[in-house]
């Protein structure tokens, strides 16, 4: 005999289903807003920190170059009723120019780097050497900044400005823009150097996510083009990338955003020069992160807690920064989402 829905056992059931229900709706819940909870505690502790440096700063904090922590040791101003040393004034642009300028150019390396690699562990090689490279370039991605940054300062940096630097910096025209490839090489610190093991750092992430996306093409396209007479280089072109475009643009803004906050590598290879931008790609400079990570022991010698304040500010812009890269990517996702199938007029 079949059980009826007024027996006991099966009311059972349905209310234990029901209960099962709202607490995994309830706990989707919860869990959805914690991010969005986190971001928004970030942001307002960075306010309230920084308010005292935004309401002495202005806005010349985002043009001025100057970074002046003043006499910690003398005497105290207030300006708008907010007590700073005497002396001070802070800047943030080469530390904005430096941020930009390192993260643009790591990407421009890396992207190429990591799509080749991608289809390349997908395409061309056998199952049997693809899985230990997919190993090791995921390995890439997980090694600590510091380690990669002591190799950049102690291997690499001197390797480029004893043997590559100067024969770019010697042979190029000096006109027009091949100027920025012009001046002293120094020791191998400063924005290109910086650039490159930044480019290092994201190519692993860009290529391990771009991989899982190529895997996920159906194989029916790519066997109809090359049944058309596509080469492998037309398939990757016409069907495999244009395939999967928006994920390749998360990906890429995923590594630019390890570009965006990375420390301690660009700390021990970019010089740390504050209050200057780089005139040329070999010069020293420094970012937003680094100079976080950099002054922060001196700035907690200032009394007033301005200088404090003055780092708060600079971190509350790199945020912004990150947040208008992630808008803009998810904008360029949704547009490349709403195009048509890959496959078209050639």
């Amino acid at each position: 005999m079949w059980p009826t829905r007024r027996d006991p056992s099966v009311r059972r059931v349905g209310q234990r289903r029901r209960r099962e229900d709202l607490a995994w709706r309830w706990g989707a819940r919860v869990a959805s807003w914690i991010p969005i909870g986190g971001l928004s505690f970030v942001l307002i502790i960075l306010v309230i920190k920084a308010w005292p440096a935004i309401v002495v700063n202005g806005a010349d904090f985002l043009t001025k170059s100057q970074w002046l922590p003043g006499n910690t040791y003398g005497g105290v101003v207030h300006t708008h009723g907010v007590a700073h040393p005497m002396g001070s004034s802070y800047g943030a642009w080469p530390l904005i120019a430096g941020t930009l300028e390192t993260s643009l150019i790591a990407v421009v390396i890396a992207l190429p780097i990591a799509l080749g690699t991608a289809f390349a562990l997908t395409e061309l090689m056998p199952a049997w050497l693809a899985r230990p490279l997919s190993f090791f370039v995921e390995i890439l991605a997980g090694l600590p900044s510091v380690v990669i940054g002591l190799w950049g300062v102690l291997e690499i940096g001197p390797f480029l400005a004893h043997h590559v630097y100067p024969l770019v910096a010697n042979h190029v025209p000096n006109v027009g823009p091949f100027r920025y490839l012009k001046g002293p090489v120094g020791y191998g610190e400063g924005l290109l150097t910086s650039s490159l093991v930044l480019g290092l750092m994201i190519v692993p992430i860009i290529a391990s996510t771009t991989r899982d996306l190529f895997m996920q093409v159906p194989a029916l396209p790519k066997e109809g083009a090359v049944a058309l007479g596509f080469t492998e280089a037309e398939v990757a072109r016409r069907i495999t990338i244009p395939w999967v475009r928006s994920g390749i643009v998360g990906a890429t803004v995923l590594g630019l955003g390890r570009a965006l906050g990375e420390t301690m590598a660009v700390a021990m290879i970019s010089g740390s020069v504050l209050g200057k931008v780089s005139p040329t790609l070999y010069g020293t400079m420094t970012t937003i992160a680094a100079t976080i990570v950099s002054q922060l022991d001196s700035a907690a010698t200032d009394g007033t807690g301005f200088a404090i304040s003055s780092l708060a500010e600079a971190g509350l812009i790199l945020a912004v920064i990150a947040l208008a890269v992630n808008l803009v990517a998810r904008a360029i996702v949704s547009r490349t989402g709403r195009l048509a199938a890959p496959v078209g007029r050639g």
